[in-house]
């Protein structure tokens, strides 16, 4: 499927699945060799993290755990600028060293909100992972740790990113025409 149509928009295929597996294996890769000797909590944002998650937590050999934390701050094609928290952070991350997993950091807004929060749990350390980034959008300044992709700024989903819920389930990650 080269385009699609989701919620009367349509999409062109923007990153192949083949290349979003590659760039997630070279991401766990990496981890791996910063965080030799160390154990790692891996915090996943849902929902648009989930097949993320799960993809580089398959290709991460080590021992590690995970928690989730949900936000929310989008609807229909653009950010409210409202962050609802919807699962928070606990006590699991509290001296452990923490890697945020987001799908996508556009303006920051969600991820600056996080980082204040997962401060309260007092983690030995915190780095931030995103499969997809748009520095063009970006409002926060964010020390992003690993970066799968940079993108421009334009609406995309499949892979974990949806369109009001919908579109989250395609392999391919697609952009708007």
């Amino acid at each position: 499927m080269s385009t699609i149509i989701v919620n009367n928009k349509q999409f062109e295929i923007f990153i192949d699945a083949e290349r979003v597996q590659n760039r997630i294996k070279e991401l766990a890769a990496q981890i791996e060799l910063d965080y030799e000797g160390k154990k790692v909590c891996f915090v996943s944002v849902l929902n648009g993290a989930l097949y993320f998650t799960s993809d580089l937590m398959l290709n991460y050999p080590k021992p590690c755990t995970l928690q989730t934390v949900k936000c929310k701050s989008y609807e229909g094609l653009s950010s409210t600028g409202k962050i609802e928290f919807q699962l928070p952070f606990n006590d699991q991350i509290n001296n452990k060293h923490v890697i945020l997993l987001e799908d996508i950091i556009d303006t920051g807004t969600t991820l600056n909100f996080l980082l204040e929060e997962i401060k309260l749990f007092h983690p030995t350390s915190v780095k931030i992972c995103t499969l997809l980034l748009k520095p063009d959008a970006l409002t926060h300044p964010l020390s992003i740790d690993y970066v799968g992709f940079e993108i421009p700024n334009a609406f995309v989903l499949g892979y974990g990113l949806d369109y009001d819920g919908l579109g989250r389930n395609y392999k391919d990650i697609y952009k708007i025409i």
